[in-house]
């Protein structure tokens, strides 16, 4: 910590910077208020102050404030050899965080240095909770009554420990639906990781979710803690659950029912893990089970809390606002400021489209109109040749074909083809890497580096 003295007598700050310099803290002092809010003014990063009331010039408590105006994070103790009980509270009433007589006694003021540590630490570690739950909770835009509906859900469901399973279409949000409960959850200051259980071989989904010892196959050169221990203390989410092999399935079960795994290799060692466990799926699993593709006892262990994520087309009211907001969003990340507007046609034709690709598919829109649009102001006709070759039964027009005009190499236009061709193919799959992959005869490995080189999400 970075810890200021402020004392107008010089064997104060010598003996109480020596018992906090030992302890590798880092120590200013000062002898009066004036140059107290100068150091306090010059170093932004001052951590904790100790402050004599009893000083020549402005007084203690007067100093206070100032301080706190600069620094209103900063704990301040207030020290005194004339200590009353007013003294005190008037002290606390101004914004002191600790009270300390003299003479000062070295155990007294390490607890409090250490208490204040640990309430800033706090301190820190909450505000940094609010921003990230307010950061997730405003990207859940949409004031439908199925988004209404979906948020009060997660606020009822979030603060218990039970697991939950998240359905919904690609690209509806249902990563986003779990990391809110995560963040709402008495889990919120531990991990949350996430896998993506179709996106792993399947002679790789052990390793994945429970780790090996090194040498236990090859390639295995170090020992690698699983997805599970990663998530330790907080929650683990399993997206596309629904495609994890039978095999898998069997040893996520048994973790499930006793908190214990075993590392792939280890010899029979277990490992206990503390972990909630989030899972999604855009597959109808009841039917996944009476075809004998998942465990049915599995399921119920999972599904002990059903989530609907409502697809995009059920909450066309939401299409405005959201619009809007990846357009903002877009504009920031490519550096375009004033952020293009979109008229009220350009809403209401983008509401009426059917988004099979759902939110992930609007946002990929509204970007794309972002990057190949001029002007401060994009209407309909604009948005309808955007839409053109990317939108399952829609029109190519010839606004949707002057996209490649625009080209200036023939790599560009390679590029773009390539681009919308998959973005298509990926929509006519409602987003199954898997399944498009195997449509398209590609090996779903190549099929991710291009959807991650188009920033096709």
């Amino acid at each position: 910590m970075k810890i200021l003295i402020v004392d107008d007598e010089s064997a104060i700050r010598d003996s109480l910077g020596l018992i906090l310099r030992y302890e590798h803290h880092d120590v200013l002092t000062a002898p009066e208020g004036k140059s107290a809010l100068a150091a306090v003014e010059a170093h932004p990063d001052i951590d904790l102050v100790f402050l004599d009331i009893k000083m020549p010039g402005r007084d203690g408590l007067d100093v206070l404030g100032d301080i706190l105006k600069v620094r209103p994070d900063a704990a301040v103790i207030v020290i005194s050899g004339h200590a009353t009980f007013e003294t005190a509270v008037e002290a606390t009433k101004r914004g002191a965080s600790d009270f300390i007589e003299k003479p000062l006694d070295r155990e007294v003021v390490l607890l409090k240095v250490r208490k204040a540590r640990d309430v800033q630490r706090l301190s820190r570690e909450n505000a940094t909770l609010r921003h990230r739950l307010s950061d997730t909770a405003g990207r859940m835009l949409g004031e439908s009554a199925a988004m209404r509906g979906l948020r009060d859900v997660i606020a009822k469901v979030a603060p218990t420990p039970a697991r939950v399973l998240i359905q919904g279409e690609n690209g509806s949000g249902k990563e986003l639906v779990a990391r809110l409960m995560h963040e709402m959850s008495p889990r919120a200051q531990g991990p949350f990781v996430a896998v993506n259980c179709g996106a792993i071989p399947r002679e790789l989904i052990e390793s994945t979710l429970f780790g090996h010892e090194k040498g236990a196959f090859t390639g295995a050169v170090d020992r690698q803690k699983g997805k599970f221990e990663q998530a330790d203390g907080g929650t683990l989410f399993l997206d596309e659950v629904g495609d994890m092999p039978l095999e898998a399935q069997t040893k996520v079960l048994r973790v499930l029912e006793d908190q214990f795994l075993t590392r792939v290799g280890g010899g029979g060692v277990q490992i206990k893990v503390d972990v909630r466990v989030v899972t999604a799926t855009n597959k109808d699993l009841r039917k996944a089970v009476d075809e004998g593709q998942f465990r049915e006892d599995l399921y119920y262990r999972l599904a002990v809390v059903p989530v609907d994520v409502p697809p995009l087309r059920e909450r066309r009211a939401d299409v405005p606002m959201l619009a809007k907001a990846f357009l903002s969003e877009a504009s920031k990340a490519h550096g375009r400021a004033p952020s293009p507007t979109l008229t009220d046609a350009a809403l209401a034709l983008l509401a009426q489209q059917p988004w099979p690709g759902n939110v992930r598919q609007l946002k990929n829109v509204v970007e794309r109109a972002l990057i190949l649009l001029d002007g401060e102001v994009f209407d309909a006709p604009e948005i309808e040749g955007l839409l053109g070759p990317t939108t399952p039964g829609a029109k190519p027009t010839a606004q949707g074909l002057d996209l490649f005009a625009a080209c200036a190499t023939f790599d560009e236009f390679k590029d773009l083809s390539e681009k919308l061709f998959l973005q298509h193919r990926l929509q006519e799959h409602e987003w199954n890497v898997k399944r498009t992959a195997e449509a398209l005869g590609m090996q779903r490995s190549h099929l991710y580096k291009k959807i991650e080189r188009y920033g096709l999400k």
